[in-house]
């Protein structure tokens, strides 16, 4: 059994970037986004063959890559919850611990990686999570107006992610968002996952829904804030811009 396996979510269709590549394909600074994130994962030593999760264009984004990774096929998108869920029947056993990550956020450094799993670890959690905190949404902050916000208790500790959608006006406020970078205990991710509903405004099954079900049961959280620009995913033609000039920089 290996320590951490990697899972990278890459089944988005990139409708808004033209829909002519998969997302992932879409190229930055000349070279397909996903590959600063390969790149990344390589270096960092944490998995050795992490696990793509394709969906739009798959045979493209296999024959860009090859067999260096193994693949899974969703065909339908139903959200991150579905999208990691199609993964237990090649990875249940595999691992002690699950570490989830993006193809469309070029940002994530080895050292992203290295530090996210390590405080899992060290720290003996159920669910690490990162978060980003932002002074504002304007300029290449504006994406993250769309992510899921962290509430806190009155004690600080991560009571739950409220997407956008679902949140009420005060909730929009809070400045603490969810990246959605997270490792799990492979064990407990694998059981608990079934249990994900899509009772929710997108009627998608979230991923972040898993934080909820470990508070409940009095599993151990952990939170690490990590810097905003690391959380930078592309999903329209200005994020890529921005991107590119981010990366410059």
């Amino acid at each position: 059994m290996i320590r951490t396996q990697i899972i990278i979510l890459a089944a988005g269709q990139g409708k808004r970037m033209g829909g002519e590549l998969p997302k992932v394909l879409v190229s930055l600074n000349g070279k397909p986004i996903i590959s600063y994130l390969l790149k990344a994962i390589k270096h960092s030593g944490v998995c050795e063959k992490p696990l793509i999760v394709i969906g739009n264009q798959a045979e493209k984004v296999k024959e860009t890559f090859g067999s260096r990774y193994q693949y899974v096929y969703q065909s339908e998108r139903k959200g991150t919850g579905h999208a990691v869920k199609i993964c237990k029947d090649a990875l249940l056993g595999v691992s002690e611990n699950v570490l989830i990550l993006y193809g469309d956020h070029p940002f994530v450094s080895s050292d992203i990686i290295q530090k996210l799993e390590k405080a899992h670890r060290e720290t003996r959690s159920t669910v690490t999570l990162m978060t980003v905190t932002v002074s504002d949404f304007f300029d290449w902050r504006k994406s993250f107006y769309s992510f899921g916000r962290i509430v806190r208790d009155e004690k600080g500790a991560v009571q739950s992610i409220v997407e956008l959608k679902d949140a009420s006006v005060e909730q929009k406020k809070i400045q603490e968002l969810n990246p959605s970078f997270f490792c799990f205990q492979a064990p407990w991710l694998w059981e608990n996952i079934k249990e994900l509903t899509n009772n929710n405004a997108q009627k998608e099954y979230y991923l972040t829904d898993l934080l909820g079900m470990a508070i409940k049961q009095k599993e151990k959280v952990f939170a690490i804030s990590v810097d905003p620009k690391i959380a930078l995913g592309i999903n329209t033609p200005e994020e890529l811009s921005w991107a590119q000039k981010l990366m410059i920089h």
